[in-house]
């Protein structure tokens, strides 16, 4: 199972890749190797499958691979065209030659998915005949289905299931595949190898985590997260075993779709060697996870968009500094510079808060005092202003001379701006447009604010130490654009908000059920109003990195111009 991190249109980059691994898995003495979903034309392409120069380049390549599998069996994930219709597909080659193509059964079009867009549904699973052993090959979302491919191919004889994935992250997916993986192989009787695509593309964060599982849903072999491995296993699957054909009883609802089996042609027997046992990786828990998924997120958004430097506006919270650690975990102290630029209400401790964590991460720290500027913009503006009470406009004028300032200096050394807003403030708006909200990737985005100070504590616990200074996870968060000013001022306490929004945003819970839960009807009304009217600024933000089961962007699709109240 080579579990790669792949990107979306190097076609040659991506083939490369594949004919090394296929060597690695050759000199290992694997009778199979397999690859994730889409490999070849990296995950997911999304309107580039409209151009019929990416889908015909992208099957040149699959010739490539086909040509590289002497002596091996190789799955590969690419896009099948047949007479103008296109295919999310599993081509299988063995010894230099072709030898059949699966197409995806199961299109998924929920949450980030929309493949119905894109490909035609395949009606055929082959199972294929590799040194003796009948193997089903699937696609992703085929073994998510009880009664689906799995099922008919292991009642045609299939012995082992190959599925190759592409399937992003969330918090508490693995353990999602693993008790369905576990669940599929146990009902079939068969051993299932689960590939996984690793790497970050766009919002979406694949973490690998490929699995292993014998007949009895144990589970043999694994990957470590977020990070490119290459999982061996042997599966003993002894001459009793082949002869046990599998009956399964399907469920009279399902199709049954035609099954074909494809004779894979022997290669050269491989040297005896010792058995390879597949190793079994430690879960890393919640905040492990979600900080692995954030720094490779990062480090391949900005990488694969062709920047190498990254810039931070550092105010002494807790959502600048956990961008600033995310960023140098991602990318190197070289590589992010973060910039303070305090005003006439940054307080001192939140200033040399800014300092330490710049010393403590080893990054340069440029300081860009916004007093004079602030104070200008008000003199030219108080015409206008005379007569009325200060209130947010003046306040935004503040964050929108730090967003001109910082997108100033990205202009002018070529480095990309990290937001820092978390997912409370993009959910109820608590942020400004055109201020905090400008730059290229949002971290954050998706983070909820009470788990932004998990994830802190998290980073803290590491081998080198406090690197966030107590100082910015102790003290009450502030916008810090008023006289006193903290976010209990404008928000109900994140505790008691994050909740709310998880209900709402998440879960699509109703405004009464919200109440029913226990909450006060007036904080519900407020939360659910500030979500409401904020949908335009969401629409403006910066993407960023997709952690919980629904994210704002690909996830989440409300329309703007909305008159439906649940209240």
């Amino acid at each position: 199972m080579a579990q790669l991190n792949l990107a979306v249109g190097d076609l040659q980059g991506n083939t490369r890749k594949i004919v090394d691994h296929i060597d690695r898995a050759r000199s290992q003495g694997a009778d199979l190797v397999a690859f994730p979903e889409l490999a070849i034309p990296g995950y997911p392409p999304e309107d580039l499958i409209f151009r019929s120069q990416f889908v015909r380049e992208n099957r040149e390549c699959l010739d490539e691979v086909v040509a590289a599998s002497e002596g091996i069996c190789v799955v590969v994930g690419f896009i099948d065209s047949d007479a103008g219709d296109n295919y999310n597909a599993a081509a299988v080659a063995v010894d230099g030659r072709l030898a059949g193509i699966y197409h995806k059964i199961f299109l998924p079009t929920y949450g980030v998915f929309d493949e119905d867009r894109y490909f035609r549904t395949g009606e055929i699973c082959p199972v294929f005949v590799v040194n003796g052993v009948l193997v089903g090959v699937n696609v992703c979302e085929d073994i998510w289905y009880a009664d689906g491919p799995t099922t008919v191919q292991s009642a045609a004889g299939a012995e082992v299931i190959v599925n190759i994935n592409g399937s992003p992250f969330h918090a508490g997916k693995r353990d999602e595949r693993e008790k369905m993986l576990s669940a599929r192989a146990a009902e079939n009787d068969v051993f299932v190898a689960y590939v996984n695509l690793v790497g970050g593309q766009d919002e979406l964060v694949f973490d690998g985590g490929s699995m292993a599982f014998d007949p009895t849903g144990a589970l043999v072999g694994s990957a470590d997260q977020f990070v490119e491995r290459m999982l061996v296993v042997d599966f003993d699957v002894s001459d009793d075993q082949q002869s046990d054909l599998n009956p399964v009883v399907r469920d009279e609802k399902v199709e049954i779709i035609e099954s074909v089996t494809h004779h894979v042609a022997e290669y050269e027997p491989k040297p005896a060697r010792s058995p390879i046992s597949g190793q079994l990786v430690e879960y890393p828990g919640e905040e492990g996870e979600v900080y692995g998924a954030l720094v490779l997120g990062t480090r391949d958004y900005v990488r694969k968009c062709g920047f190498e430097k990254v810039l931070v506006a550092l105010s002494g919270g807790i959502d600048s500094s956990l961008v600033a650690a995310i960023a140098v975990d991602a990318l190197g102290s070289d590589n992010v510079v973060g910039v303070a630029m305090p005003s006439r209400f940054s307080s001192d401790g939140s200033v040399t808060d800014a300092v330490e964590l710049a010393d403590n991460l080893g990054i340069e720290l440029w300081t860009l005092p916004i007093e004079t500027t602030f104070q200008a913009l008000l003199d030219t503006l108080s015409p206008q202003f005379e007569g009325t009470e200060w209130g947010v406009a003046e306040e935004n004028i503040q964050s929108r001379i730090r967003g001109n300032l910082i997108m100033a200096l990205s202009n002018k050394f070529g480095a990309m701006v990290l937001t820092t807003g978390n997912k409370s403030e993009m959910a109820t708006g608590y942020a400004t447009i055109y201020g905090d909200m400008s730059g290229g990737f949002a971290v954050i985005k998706d983070v909820p604010k009470v788990l932004c100070y998990r994830l802190a504590e998290h980073r803290n616990r590491q081998d080198d130490g406090e690197v966030i200074p107590s100082t910015v996870i102790e003290k009450p968060p502030s916008a810090e654009l008023r006289p006193d000013q903290l976010d209990q001022d404008s928000l109900p306490d994140y505790e008691i908000l994050d909740p709310i929004l998880k209900a709402y945003v998440e879960d699509d819970i109703g405004f009464d059920e919200i109440v029913g839960m226990g909450f006060d009807v007036d904080t519900v009304k407020q939360v659910v109003s500030l979500v409401d009217r904020s949908e335009y600024k969401r629409r403006q933000a910066a993407p960023g990195i997709k952690i919980t089961p629904r994210n704002f962007g690909r996830d989440r699709r409300m329309p703007i111009a909305n008159r439906f109240r649940p209240y």
